[in-house]
């Protein structure tokens, strides 16, 4: 059996995978119901709110993305990772690419299933040339 890390690491990697492929309700099948994402200078937004903005860019972008974690801790059924990430996106209509690039601090909750979700997400994510 997978120990907890091992298991957000795959969430982390599910979680990639399934942006990549524009898979909305695969994402939000890993955020719990209350989950709520904060962003420099932006409101609290919360999961209906990225399901909206993910359908904005679906299918028009080509995604990939990197994650460093730098800390993950568990205790009981909360965990938090700090990590580095990097997202690009790019164009499939003009091939334009934009990337960001920052620190974000996730905490997961495990469902009474003992899935892990994401149940706030702290993204410090820039512009990066």
């Amino acid at each position: 059996m997978a120990t907890d890390e091992q298991q957000i690491k795959q969430f982390m990697a599910d979680w990639h995978d399934r942006t990549k492929e524009g898979d909305l309700e695969g994402v939000l099948a890993l955020m719990t119901d209350d989950a709520v994402f904060l962003t420099p200078g932006k409101p609290p937004m919360t999961k209906s709110d990225f399901a909206i903005g993910f359908r904005s860019f679906a299918g028009k972008v080509q995604i990939e993305a990197t994650q460093e974690i730098k800390d993950l801790r568990v205790s009981g059924d909360m965990a938090y990772s700090w990590s580095y990430l990097t997202v690009a996106m790019t164009s499939r209509e003009t091939g334009n690419r934009t990337e960001r690039a920052g620190h974000v601090l996730t905490v997961l909750r495990k469902s009474p299933s003992g899935t892990w979700l994401l149940a706030r997400d702290a993204n410090l994510m820039a512009a990066h040339p």
